[in-house]
């Protein structure tokens, strides 16, 4: 049985604690509001962006998920949940004589600016343009130079049950697509994120570090049609050359597993058709 710290445990971090918890695990939830944690993780109530909040962990931990995120879309908010958040767990873990065998951080893969569909994968270049990409790769830096082994996991865009907003933008007729534009998306279910993180934590010696995809890039166009067609919808609209499309301020970009996979992970849902339509029978 590990002991295990998720700090930063909101809607992935519940799914990973409870499915450690489910495999006898002692699992501790560390937020600023624990009260929505499910029952079966211990809270702890902390502000990672508050060093003082930290001086009592619980001792002898064996894992540490860095799971936090920011309080709002401002640069301020993603330095103080990744980069101060993320050093003061470490100071606090160091100070009080921790010796975890490895804390894994999770990251995005907004720390790639690649948007012309290239493929990406670990060793491609991280040279983000935005401050949101700039502060996920400045927090992975303090985590490689911090006192511990850590492994980073960049996420894409994560969906699953309570995330519907694709899905009503679709259903409600709201979705558009601008026809001049392709845009390659990736994506993960939370499901499958909370699998990754359980996986690597049982591997001896898993890597620095991973992208958390699906195994399946597609167009937005492809997804948001097949779902219409899956919800008995009309297809999205075409945007006018006026009215703003959805994918002039995205990234374009197709991410590969493969380093995920030759771990010996097997997706529960390997594209976003599987996904979702678990995500639509919970909605029924």
């Amino acid at each position: 049985m590990a002991r295990v710290l998720i700090a930063g445990c909101g809607y992935v971090g519940s799914a990973l604690g409870s499915a450690l918890v489910d495999d006898f695990h002692r699992v501790w939830g560390l937020c600023r509001h624990p009260v929505s944690l499910p029952e079966e993780i211990l809270p702890i109530t902390a502000d990672l962006g508050a060093a003082a909040s930290l001086a009592d962990l619980p001792a002898d931990l064996d894992h540490v998920f860095y799971m936090a995120s920011p309080g709002g879309a401002a640069d301020a908010f993603y330095r103080t949940a990744y980069v101060e958040g993320l050093s003061n767990l470490l100071d606090a873990l160091a100070a009080q004589g921790q010796r975890p065998d490895r804390v894994f951080f999770v990251s995005s893969t907004a720390v790639y600016a690649q948007q012309r569909g290239e493929w990406i994968d670990e060793t491609s270049p991280t040279e983000p343009s935005r401050f949101s990409g700039r502060r996920l790769l400045e927090a992975e830096r303090v985590l490689f130079e911090g006192p511990f082994r850590g492994t980073v996991v960049r996420f894409a865009g994560i969906y699953g049950p309570r995330r519907n907003r694709l899905i009503e933008s679709v259903r409600s007729g709201r979705a558009v697509l601008r026809a001049d534009h392709c845009e390659w998306t990736n994506r993960i279910h939370r499901d499958d994120c909370a699998g990754v993180l359980k996986h690597l934590m049982q591997q001896g010696r898993p890597q620095k570090i991973y992208l958390g995809v699906d195994c399946e890039p597609a167009e937005r166009g492809v997804v948001l049609r097949w779902l219409a067609g899956v919800l008995g919808a009309p297809p999205p609209r075409a945007s006018s050359a006026q009215e703003p499309g959805p994918g002039e301020a995205r990234s374009s970009k197709r991410c590969r597993n493969d380093r995920l996979l030759a771990s010996g992970y097997t997706f529960r849902y390997p594209t976003y058709r599987e996904g979702y339509r678990a995500v639509l029978e919970g909605m029924t």
